[in-house]
């Protein structure tokens, strides 16, 4: 049904109803142009038919609808979605980063090691550490997660310094005793903080 939405709402390689999916989560766009305004009505209408057909039934609780352009925000498969213009070209585009509850989780699960390996070696910490923030970086190196990312690197290094200076009954954060270099190359923490860059395209509002 969506697939036939974008179909007949298509103007060159534009399209006034676009989708995405993924296992039972689902996010419809529809173009914000107000003479579109009855496409918001119709497709949700379709939608709810097919859906009734399939002996399927709607999460009322977790399903809204949003107008991107009163910055209102939505999320979907962990980052949170909202539309900016861009600083170059004032174009309006989508700005996507990881939901906070996603940081929070991650910077927990850290927790969790070194509280649980406080009294073991650095490197073994690092071992441990390394593949949980591989993956998450993983995930979310698209979009717009470069200030998450910061914001991680930094709490990360200084849990690493705090974890070593612990070990030598010092205080503070060893700026001088232990360089970035070292950490990085020599201890091998994990610093491939790299976001994927896409080239933006000029996108209709939605």
């Amino acid at each position: 049904m969506l697939e036939r939405a974008k179909e007949v709402t298509r103007s060159g390689r534009y399209t006034y109803v676009e989708y995405a999916r993924f296992a039972d989560d689902l996010v419809v766009l529809i173009d914000a142009y107000p003479r579109h305004d009855w496409l918001l009505k119709a497709v949700s209408k379709r939608l709810r038919e097919e859906f009734a057909k399939l002996q399927v039934e709607v999460n009322e609780e977790k399903s809204r609808t949003v107008d991107l352009g009163c910055k209102e925000s939505f999320g979907f498969l962990g980052f949170d979605f909202r539309q900016l213009r861009s600083i170059k070209n004032s174009a309006w585009r989508a700005h996507y980063t990881p939901k906070l509850k996603k940081r929070t989780a991650l910077l927990q699960k850290l927790k969790d090691v070194f509280r649980r390996y406080q009294s073991q070696p650095i490197d073994r910490v690092v071992q441990l550490i390394n593949p949980i923030l591989r993956g998450w970086v993983n995930y979310f190196a698209v979009g717009h997660s470069s200030e998450c990312f910061s914001f991680i690197k930094d709490w990360v290094e200084k849990k690493v310094r705090r974890h070593m200076g612990r070990s030598r009954n010092q205080q503070g954060f060893g700026w001088k005793r232990w360089s970035r270099h070292w950490l990085y190359n020599e201890l091998k923490l994990f610093n491939a903080y790299r976001v994927h860059r896409r080239s933006e395209t000029k996108a209709l509002p939605t």
